[in-house]
């Protein structure tokens, strides 16, 4: 298979110019011979040259002219990485470019990652300790690593380096970013969130939001050990779900709303059927049975738009047991409580919310933006109905992702929606090591929804999972 264009590149051949003749004519007199030294060694050459930025893309551009696209295309990753690495060695040897081996499998791996990959995101995505990428132009990535924000040294050529990129990831997901449509909701092919604004709403060059996700589950375990939950509340949560209580994870955005609801969802029996609802899928259910649907936004021409709203309407009529919706932001938190009043109970939400009173209010308002026309007790009457537990989480400073409440919604008394802390977690201080220090409050009043408990043969569970000697 023909990759490369061109003819072959090897060291030139060094022609040595014949000696030139005497031009002094012959002399009368012998001169006087200086005594002889003893013969030098020879100078070592000179090294090459090393490969200064402008060399490098010297031959950078030198390797793209000669690789065929078409062949690139047909050829799998590490079979090109290695005709990429023979190629840049030919030219570098040919245009006298120091590289040493490590150089020239740092630049076969740069070109491999702008033809198939990411480019300058790859090294990244594959760090596992990095959360979040932000990418604010093509020469300012930062990135955050244990709940801590800095710049990193990657880098984007220009504008057009990083805009390709970009639409190389909303075209893996048939979505368009361009001046025309300049704004989109992405995924990457592990399941990471991707945000997109293009100019000339981006003054500084494309802006690139990504979120990513663990390559590995992560459970309960994993976050009682990282300080995210207590033994005692991560036991209250495995029940909540078993018992198919209807919940909602409100938080701040980076908060861990997804991760949590993820946890939330391992603990689903594998015989339901689950119907999960997103603008971009990024849960990531275990089940045998899922079903995903995701939103699909307007062509060209402004039609065949696909909101959330349209799809939980669809899933009620596709017999689920569950129906878990990725983030509720708009009109369709009235379709969300119809289902969780419908005989769907378990079903599951994320919003964004400062507390678990916010949200309450927050549900509200999103109910009204569809159904302005609903009295305001009536709402709040389907709230109560339908909600069981909301859970706050919260990123804080030291970057420990904490659940800071586990509220109860009791019901409604007056106008008002009556709402009960199980867990509240309080600021105590700050240890040496930069952690914050803090403790719970654990509520062991009988739950409203302790019929549920009862028929799920759980009530014991509960009430042994708030005992004191459950907490640390």
């Amino acid at each position: 298979m023909k990759v490369f264009q061109g003819p072959g590149f090897g060291r030139k051949r060094t022609e040595h110019p014949a000696p030139a003749p005497d031009v002094q004519g012959p002399s009368t007199a012998a001169p006087e011979r200086a005594p002889e030294e003893p013969p030098r060694a020879p100078a070592p050459a000179p090294p090459p040259p090393a490969a200064r930025p402008p060399a490098r893309q010297e031959l950078r551009a030198a390797c793209l002219a000669r690789i065929d696209p078409a062949s690139v295309a047909s050829l799998p990753p590490d079979a090109l990485m290695a005709e990429v690495e023979r190629l840049i060695a030919e030219i570098a040897d040919a245009q006298r470019i120091g590289l040493s081996g490590r150089e020239q499998r740092g630049l076969a791996t740069e070109l491999v990652d702008d033809m198939l990959g990411l480019g300058p995101l790859a090294p990244l995505l594959e760090d596992e300790s990095i959360t979040d990428i932000m990418v604010n132009g093509p020469h300012r990535v930062f990135v955050e690593q244990r709940g801590r924000v800095s710049l990193s040294s990657a880098r984007f050529r220009d504008n057009a380096h990083l805009g390709g990129i970009a639409q190389r990831i909303a075209a893996a997901v048939g979505r368009r970013i361009d001046e025309s449509s300049p704004m989109v909701d992405a995924r990457l092919a592990d399941g990471s969130r991707v945000n997109i604004v293009f100019p000339p709403l981006a003054l500084n060059g494309p802006c690139l939001s990504i979120r990513k996700f663990a390559k590995g589950r992560i459970g309960f375990e994993q976050m009682v050990a990282g300080g995210s939950v207590t033994p005692a509340m991560a036991r209250v949560l495995e029940i909540a779900a078993r018992c198919r209580l209807n919940v909602i994870v409100s938080g701040g955005t980076g908060s861990g709303k997804t991760t949590l609801l993820n946890a939330l969802s391992r603990l689903i029996d594998h015989g339901e059927r689950i119907v999960t609802v997103e603008d971009a899928a990024e849960l990531q259910l275990q089940q045998p049975h899922v079903v995903r649907l995701e939103t699909r936004p307007a062509n060209l021409e402004g039609r065949g738009e696909i909101t959330q709203r349209d799809l939980i309407r669809n899933a009620l009529r596709m017999r689920p047991d569950r129906i878990i919706l990725g983030e509720c932001r708009g009109a369709e938190a009235f379709d969300m409580l119809q289902a969780m009043n419908t005989g769907h109970d378990g079903s599951m939400s994320t919003i964004h919310a400062n507390n678990t009173r916010d949200a309450v209010t927050r549900v509200e308002n999103m109910v009204l933006m569809g159904q302005a026309n609903l009295p305001p007790r009536a709402i709040r009457t389907q709230i109560t109905s339908a909600v069981d537990l909301i859970v706050q989480v919260e990123r804080m400073r030291d970057g420990v992702r904490r659940v800071t409440q586990v509220t109860e919604v009791q019901g409604l008394e007056g106008e008002v929606v009556v709402l009960h802390d199980i867990f509240q977690w309080s600021y105590e201080g700050e240890a040496l090591d930069g952690r914050l220090r803090g403790s719970y409050r654990v509520s062991r009043a009988r739950p409203a929804f302790a019929p549920r408990l009862a028929y799920f043969e759980m009530e014991r569970a509960w009430a042994a999972a708030l005992e004191p000697g459950a907490e640390p």
